[in-house]
């Protein structure tokens, strides 16, 4: 289906002068570009820095060296106000600097959900029966149907799943996974999706090993992970097939707004301890679930892994990924169109260090929840996602959650702040952090967050 901006954008780039041949159809990374210059003029900047490349030879290659990483070392404090007034209670935090937050975050960053976000009404499309290692499951395959009368033009459809023990005598607590499964793959860019670790079972089996469910939202579903989207899914219902404002949301703000209406169907599911369920993601999804549990505080405990820039990991860090690869044209559609001004470089220069806010006060929205971080290692492969990056914000969330009375990352001893050897576990406090030998996968780390989990799932 074509959109507006599809017409726009063949108007404006492609319309043939007197006497040439018609102009042929864009493609959709024409058109992602057209949208993306769209906001730069909206913004009247002229010129982005680079992105990070993978390229070592490239003058803007990604720096792995922690001598380099620290430019900008002064982040914003969680617990001072806008007006420079520290909070001093936990009373100020939920009434005061939380709204703060929020705003900004919507504002700057992830782009504000619209008023009129149509509602889902769930079906269940059919139930299997089956088994996985030994345990008997249910399978309900759902559909969730988005409202949209007011613009019958767009039809949008998320699409779930829940696996529940079959043999279960009472509700069971679940573990939401924003899911790469069924993502759809380019043949000319092919995603590296997450690769099994053949030594452990599976991390479904691990939880069905618990007497626990998994439910499996697939984001692209009901938003395609494209700057081309962005006039349709749900982000284009909700905006009539217009382009977005530059506060409109983004993607990772319209998939976790999808995990909260999973959630919504999860809480009329008699089979479901819908107060025991844990929301969880790797890399662009590890994103989206720490963006899920911030705004939605139905979720009891997360699992963030590798979830890098736009995840748990600062954006005021020279050190893997950076915020420039988030503003150019291939993943721009992720966060909101303010977003793209802290990556200006012309006509003048604006860095990470001009951001009002960091990704360590959104994990502290998450507070008092429990909040579990993991990824791997530079020498595996995962250096993208700088763990210590968001090791780094997790140790800045702390005195939030301190000061809600629940303790900040921690060993055995008490507080931590000192980056663990690979492979140890901080777990002994709400926030929790392991670092797997391995490379860009969750599944190392799956074992420490259900030992962590299972302290705040247990109905």
């Amino acid at each position: 289906m074509r959109t507006r901006l599809v017409a726009l954008s063949l108007a404006l780039l492609l319309t043939p002068a007197l006497g040439q041949s018609p102009a042929l159809p864009l493609s959709e990374a024409q058109i992602a570009a057209a949208d993306h210059q769209r906001l730069l003029d909206l913004l009247h900047i002229t010129e982005l820095r680079p992105a990070a490349s993978h390229d070592p030879n490239s003058a803007n290659a990604v720096n792995y060296d922690e001598a380099k990483a620290n430019l900008w070392p002064k982040r914003p404090n969680p617990l001072v106000l806008n007006n420079g007034k520290p909070v001093a209670s936990a009373a100020i935090w939920r009434t005061r600097r939380r709204p703060e937050l929020f705003e900004l975050f919507d504002r700057e960053i992830l782009g504000r959900v619209p008023a009129n976000a149509p509602a889902i009404r769930w079906q269940v499309v059919s139930t299997t029966q089956g088994s996985d290692a030994g345990v008997a499951t249910t399978t309900k395959h759902l559909i969730g149907h988005a409202d949209n009368s007011a613009d019958p033009a767009l039809t949008v459809n998320i699409q779930a799943d829940l696996v529940l023990p079959a043999d279960a005598h009472k509700p069971v607590p679940v573990v939401l996974e924003i899911s790469f499964d069924k993502y759809p793959i380019d043949p000319a860019h092919p995603l590296k999706l997450p690769s099994p670790t053949e030594s452990l079972p599976t991390w479904k089996q691990q939880v069905l090993g618990k007497g626990w469910g998994y439910a499996l939202l697939y984001p692209t579903s009901f938003q395609a992970d494209s700057g081309a989207g962005l006039t349709q899914g749900i982000i284009g219902l909700a905006n009539h097939g217009e382009p977005r404002k530059l506060d409109d949301w983004g993607t990772l703000r319209a998939w976790a707004w999808g995990a909260s209406r999973l959630m919504d169907y999860l809480e009329t599911a008699p089979a479901v301890d819908a107060r025991h369920v844990a929301v969880e993601g790797h890399s662009r999804f590890g994103k989206t679930a720490l963006v899920a549990m911030a705004y939605d505080s139905r979720f009891a405990v997360a699992y963030l892994s590798s979830s890098g820039t736009g995840g748990a990991k600062l954006f005021r860090r020279h050190y893997g990924e950076q915020m420039e690869n988030l503003a150019a044209t291939s993943e721009y559609h992720w966060m909101a169109g303010n977003y793209l001004r802290y990556s200006e470089l012309k006509p003048k220069e604006v860095t990470p260090a001009d951001l009002p806010v960091d990704m360590h006060e959104l994990i502290a929205l998450c507070a008092p929840r429990p909040v579990f971080i993991g990824g791997g290692t530079l020498e595996g492969g995962d250096g993208w996602a700088d763990v210590r990056g968001t090791f780094i914000a997790e140790v800045a969330a702390g005195p939030v959650y301190k000061l809600l009375g629940k303790r900040p990352l921690s060993d055995d001893r008490g507080p931590s702040d000192a980056f663990p050897a690979v492979g140890t576990a901080l777990i002994a406090g709400d926030l929790g952090f392991r670092q797997h030998s391995g490379g860009h996968t969750p599944l190392p780390n799956f074992p420490t967050f259900l030992t962590f989990a299972s302290r705040y799932m247990a109905p």
